[in-house]
């Protein structure tokens, strides 16, 4: 197999990527018939055809085959790649320790990879016209996107780097000092929220001298007993999120073993007839479990 150097990668990756043929790259879920008709999925078709793979796919080692692996991220890319006839493809390899969460946190291509993936075509000679062409996309959104990180600490865009922000959301932010905009992710991913209503409440929350001098948004008609009730409660949910922190791995790794342990259950097909007969509640609830971890 052939191996292409990188410069530098985040520290979940190895130092390095590696061609392997898709043959021996096993994805972790099958694309449902409805993706491979959405718009986005020929969007990503189109713009492979018109200036190649950027972002490359994410494997890991499959423990149980040498010289295999498992597919973490990239499952339409590869898909596409496979339909079109290709062979090989270069992918970056995930650490072992990485790969047990990866892919339960990557589902599609988020708006930072987006930028990433923009930023490389850029830097490879691709024109904003050929790239807005390839996405089928104006090119004004284009050049958001290849802006989007301007004014946005390095810290705030590591923690939202795989979450699906809102696009304008990352405006709101640019208003905040490098503390706020961690403080700020951190509660988006606490809240599982990334709307732009949500950024704009935190943003309207944030204490005077927490913003970028003279980029204080306009007080459109909050009392000053309102915006410190917004302040007291910026403080609750940070309070909230630092104490969800301390219990998450545990929590999660809990909820991932429950979830298996449903979905093999649900595979005997002697225990789905006796809660069929005998608690038909139950199985209608583990069946709604194992069809989310399936989508997911």
């Amino acid at each position: 197999m052939k191996h292409d150097r990188q410069k530098s990668l985040p520290q979940a990756f190895e130092s390095s990527t590696l061609r392997i043929p898709i043959a021996d790259i096993l994805p972790l879920r099958d694309l449902r018939p409805v993706i491979r008709k959405s718009q986005k999925y020929r969007q990503i078709a189109s713009s492979i055809v018109e200036v190649g793979i950027i972002e490359p796919p994410v494997v890991v080692p499959d423990p149980l085959a040498k010289d295999r692996f498992r597919l973490l991220d990239g499952h339409i890319r590869l898909d596409i790649l496979a339909s079109q006839g290709v062979s090989e493809v270069v992918c970056l390899i995930a650490t072992e320790d990485e790969a047990f969460t990866y892919n339960r946190r990557i589902s599609r291509i988020a708006i930072i990879q987006e930028h990433r993936m923009i930023l490389e075509a850029v830097k490879r000679g691709v024109s904003e016209e050929r790239l807005a062409r390839a996405l089928n996309v104006n090119i004004d959104l284009i050049r958001k996107k290849r802006n989007l990180l301007v004014g946005i600490c390095p810290e705030a865009a590591d923690l939202l780097r795989d979450k699906h922000v809102a696009l304008n959301a990352f405006t709101e932010l640019r208003r905040l000092k490098p503390m706020r905009q961690m403080a700020a992710a951190e509660m988006m991913i606490a809240m599982n929220r990334f709307s732009l209503s949500y950024v704009k409440s935190i943003v309207a929350a944030t204490p005077p001298d927490e913003f970028v001098e003279g980029k204080r948004p306009v007080n459109r008609g909050l009392t000053p007993e309102q915006i410190n009730l917004m302040t007291q409660e910026s403080v609750r949910l940070d309070r909230d999120f630092r104490q969800i922190e301390q219990s998450y791995g545990a929590d999660h790794l809990d909820l991932v073993l429950a979830t298996a342990y449903i979905c093999g259950m649900l595979d005997n097909a002697r225990v789905v007839r006796h809660l069929a007969q005998h608690h038909s509640d139950l199985l209608t609830e583990f069946q709604k479990i194992a069809e989310l971890q399936m989508a997911a």
